[in-house]
C-alpha cells in the first residue's frame, strides 16, 4: 500500500499543476476567442473521444490488463499494437469515404486534424498502455503531465497569435507527440513474435471493455454532440466550461484511479482480496477529502467565480454549475465502482451498468436540452450518473466487500460544513466587488478546511504526515 501512495501523491501533484494550468488558460481562452471557439473545439474533443474509441475497440484496456498480469507482456503488447492500427486503418477509410457527411468540419478544416489527431493517437495509446501496464505509474502520471502541459503552452502561443480553433486543436495535437518522446525513454516493452492465442485472449477481455468505453465515451461526450445540434457553439463553449470548472472536485479520485488500476488487476490475479478492498475504502475518504469542499464552496462561491475568471457570458452557467457540483460527488462512487469492476475482470458487469446508464443519457439529453437547454444536460447526467453508481455498486458488492470509513467521512463533512459557514457569512460581509476580494475565501476557506479537518481527524492527519515524511516534503511540527 505504501507504494500506492506515493505514486497517488505524484499523480495527485501532476493533476494538481495540470489542473491549475487548465483553468488559467481556459480563462485566458474564454477572454480571447469567446464561447463560441471554445465551443468547436469542444466538439472537436468530443467526435475524437468518440471516433478514437471505436478505433481503439477496447484493446488498449485489454492490453493493459494482460500487461499488469506480469506474463508474455511484450507478446500481448505486439499483438495489441498490430491489431489496433488495423482497426485505427478501417476507421480512417470510413471518415475518408463519408468526408461529405462531415461538411460543418471541413468547411472549418478541422477534418484533416482530426485525421491526424487519430492517427497520433495509435502512437500515444500503444506507449501509455504499455506503461500502465506495466505499472510504471510514476511515468505514466509525468506523461501525462508534460502531455497536459506541453498542450496548454502550444494553445496559449496559438490563441496569441490568432489561429484560433486550429491553435486549440494543434496545441492538442503536438501534446501527444511530445509525451510520447518522453515516455518512450522508459518504455522497455519490445515488438516479438505472438500467437493468435494472444489476439484471443485480447479479444475475451477487450469485447466488453469496448462496449463499456464506448457507453462511457457518447456518456461523457453525448451531451456536447447534443448541445451542439439543438442550440449553439457558444452554448457548447459555456456547458464545458463549466463541467471543467467542477472537475476540481474529482482531481483526487483521477489521480487514485491512474494508480490503482494496475494494482487491483495484478492483487486479483494472486488473490489479495483484503487489499482490494482496503483500498476501496481508502480511496473514497481521500478523494472526498478534495471533493466536498469544493463542492460546498462552488454552491457559495460559483456565480462570482464564473463571471471574474470567464467573462459574463459564462455567469449564465451558474445553474448548470450547481447540479453538476452534485453530479461531481456521484461521480466519485461510480467512478470507483465501474473501475473496480473492470480492474477485477468483470467487463459484462461493468457494460450492463454503463449500457443502461448511457441509454437513459441519451433519452433525457434528447427530451431535455431542447426544453431547458444546458440545464437539461446536466439534470440529465446527474440522474443517470446516480443510477450508474446504484447499479455498480451492487454488482460489486457481490464480489467484495464495500466498507466506508464512516469516521473519517464524518468529519470531512463537519470541516466542509465549518468552512462553508465561514465563507457564506464573508459574502455577506463582504461585497464581492472584484476577482481578489472573490478568490480571498477561497485560499481562506481552503486553509480552514484543511486545518480543520487534520484536527478533527487523526487518522487521516497521521496518514499524510507519514506519506510526506516518506516523500521527503515537510510537515507543519504543529499539527
Amino acid at each position: 500500500m505504501r507504494e500506492v501512495q506515493r505514486q497517488t501523491i505524484a499523480s495527485f501533484l501532476s493533476q494538481i499543476s495540470v489542473t491549475f494550468a487548465g483553468f488559467l488558460s481556459t480563462m485566458y481562452f474564454a477572454h480571447t476567442v469567446g464561447s463560441g471557439v471554445l465551443g468547436a473545439y469542444f466538439l472537436f474533443l468530443a467526435y475524437y473521444g468518440i471516433i478514437n474509441t471505436v478505433s481503439d475497440g477496447g484493446f488498449g484496456g485489454a492490453a493493459s490488463k494482460r500487461i499488469s498480469e506480469g506474463e508474455q507482456q511484450n507478446e500481448y503488447f505486439s499483438a495489441f499494437f498490430v491489431v489496433r492500427f488495423f482497426f485505427l486503418a478501417i476507421v480512417i477509410l470510413f471518415l475518408v469515404i463519408s468526408r461529405d457527411y462531415f461538411i460543418d468540419f471541413d468547411k472549418a478544416n478541422l477534418f484533416n486534424w482530426l485525421l491526424l489527431a487519430l492517427i497520433v493517437s495509435l502512437i500515444h495509446g500503444s506507449v501509455i498502455n504499455g506503461i500502465a501496464g506495466t505499472g510504471k505509474m510514476g511515468i505514466y502520471a509525468a506523461g501525462a503531465f508534460i502531455n497536459n502541459i506541453s498542450r496548454i503552452i502550444i494553445q496559449v502561443v496559438g490563441v496569441f497569435f490568432g489561429y484560433g480553433v486550429a491553435g486549440l486543436i494543434g496545441g492538442f495535437v503536438a501534446g501527444l507527440l511530445i509525451a510520447v518522446i518522453m515516455e518512450l525513454r522508459f518504455f522497455d516493452l519490445r515488438f516479438v513474435k505472438y500467437k493468435w492465442s494472444h489476439v484471443k485472449s485480447l479479444l475475451s477481455f477487450s469485447f466488453w471493455l469496448f462496449l463499456t468505453s464506448s457507453g462511457v465515451i457518447l456518456y461523457s461526450y453525448v451531451d456536447s454532440v447534443m448541445i451542439g445540434y439543438y442550440l449553439s457553439n457558444s452554448d457548447v463553449g459555456v456547458y464545458r466550461v463549466v463541467f471543467q470548472f467542477t472537475s476540481i472536485a474529482i482531481i483526487a479520485t483521477t489521480a487514485i484511479r491512474a494508480t490503482l488500476w494496475p494494482k487491483i488487476s495484478r492483487w486479483d490475479k494472486i488473490g489479495e482480496t483484503e487489499l482490494i478492498e482496503k483500498s476501496i475504502s481508502k480511496a473514497f475518504t481521500y478523494s472526498l477529502i478534495i471533493a466536498m469542499p469544493v463542492f460546498a464552496g462552488g454552491i457559495v462561491l460559483g456565480e462570482k467565480l464564473l463571471y471574474f475568471c470567464y467573462g459574463s457570458e459564462f455567469e449564465s452557467g451558474y445553474l448548470t454549475l450547481v447540479i453538476l457540483l452534485f453530479v461531481q460527488i456521484i461521480n466519485v462512487s461510480q467512478f470507483f465502482y465501474t473501475m473496480y469492476l473492470s480492474a477485477l475482470d468483470r467487463q459484462i458487469d461493468s457494460f450492463k451498468v454503463t449500457a443502461v446508464a448511457t441509454i437513459a443519457n441519451v433519452a433525457l439529453n434528447a427530451i431535455l436540452i431542447p426544453v431547458i437547454g444546458i440545464e437539461g444536460a446536466a439534470v440529465a447526467t446527474l440522474v443517470t450518473m446516480g443510477l450508474n453508481a446504484i447499479l455498480a455498486k451492487k454488482l460489486l458488492s457481490k464480489i467484495i466487500t464495500i466498507r466506508m470509513e464512516r469516521d473519517s467521512l464524518l468529519n470531512i463533512l463537519k470541516a466542509a460544513s465549518i468552512m462553508t459557514l465561514f465563507v457564506a457569512g464573508y459574502r455577506v460581509i463582504l461585497p464581492l466587488s472584484n476577482v481578489w476580494l472573490t478568490l480571498f475565501p477561497v485560499v481562506l476557506g481552503g486553509s480552514m478546511y484543511g486545518i480543520l479537518l487534520l484536527k478533527f481527524d487523526k487518522k487521516i492527519c497521521d496518514e499524510l504526515k507519514e506519506i510526506f515524511t516518506q516523500t521527503s516534503v515537510p510537515w507543519p511540527s504543529w499539527l
